[in-house]
């Protein structure tokens, strides 16, 4: 992954956008010498989303096979919602 400065950055924004959405190069980005972010392309960013879901998906499947379940109307009453 190539690095810049967000100096750098500043004056040439066009050239990463372009390479990062044309060619998929990923841009880390530093301030300072410590990194701030990074530029992506919108396949990476998506991509990232799903590996994201899955991974809430597992937990979710997980908690649900723990025991200690708590009924639907014992959450609303412990928010505070109305319960029919």
């Amino acid at each position: 992954m190539k690095t810049l400065e967000a100096s750098t950055l500043r004056q040439g924004i066009s050239d990463a956008l372009n390479r990062v959405a044309y060619t998929g190069e990923r841009i880390s980005i530093r301030r300072h010498g410590k990194p701030i972010a990074a530029l992506v392309s919108v396949e990476d960013a998506a991509l990232l989303d799903a590996i994201e879901d899955r991974l809430d998906l597992a937990e979710a499947k997980k908690a649900l096979k723990e025991k200690g379940r708590i009924p639907w109307a014992e959450v609303k009453k412990r928010l505070g919602l109305k319960t029919r």
